[in-house]
């Protein structure tokens, strides 16, 4: 099954850079190509792809205000967010607004197509050399220490510490020595319960509760 990838950047030579990457990709394929905010958002409803590439920093609308307008409609694509700095005063804000992921710009070819694959399966992706340093750093921008719902069980806590230190599905039923499905479940009831859209929100959840400062499950 091909995932429909729409690319959103302001630079004709980032965006066709990329469009050579995804297009040698048998699984991946771009349908669209956006230079700003506002062209993102109009093309993610005509076209529908599964994925969004989007730049944070635009012209008109910027990949905040862009993705969380892609998120408010039904049944949105997922959003992997691109930036040029590991921390981005804007990074913050697209992960709330509902971004599954993000990758850096200076990231490689491979991990730019992981992450697209990632969040087409519905799972987070933060890129890999800087992870728990940026959920720990931006989880603190924008809101203090939070409280987590009374109604999670111990072992959604332990799924949801797992999500806060950017293991996959895979990873945490390994760590906790259960089915992939049943981590699919725990994930999808603590979407639920904390109100988050996507893994990555779960994670910084996650941080700002403190989950990631006690030792991992």
């Amino acid at each position: 099954m091909t995932v429909s990838i729409l690319l959103a950047d302001d630079q004709d030579m980032v965006r066709t850079s990329m469009r050579i990457m995804i297009d040698v990709e048998p699984d991946l394929e771009v349908v669209g190509e956006a230079a700003d905010g506002e062209a993102a958002v109009a093309l993610a409803a005509r076209l529908r792809p599964d994925v969004v590439v989007m730049d944070i920093r635009m012209p008109k609308t910027d990949g905040v205000a862009a993705t969380r307008r892609i998120m408010s409609e039904p049944d949105p694509p997922a959003v992997l967010a691109l930036t040029t700095f590991d921390i981005d005063e804007y990074l913050f804000g697209t992960l709330q607004a509902g971004a599954a992921g993000f990758v850096l710009k200076k990231d490689s070819a491979s991990t730019l197509l992981d992450g697209i694959r990632a969040v087409a399966r519905g799972n987070g992706f933060v890129s890999p050399g800087p992870t728990r340093r940026l959920i720990a750093r931006v989880s603190g921008v924008g809101g203090g220490p939070c409280a987590l719902p009374a109604e999670l069980t111990p072992r959604e806590h332990d799924v949801l510490a797992l999500l806060g230190h950017a293991l996959s599905n895979t990873q945490i039923a390994r760590r906790l020595h259960i089915e992939e499905s049943t981590v699919k479940s725990h994930v999808q009831n603590l979407l639920t319960k904390l109100g988050a859209r996507t893994r990555v929100q779960a994670a910084l959840i996650a941080s700002r509760a403190g989950l990631l400062d006690g030792p991992t499950p």
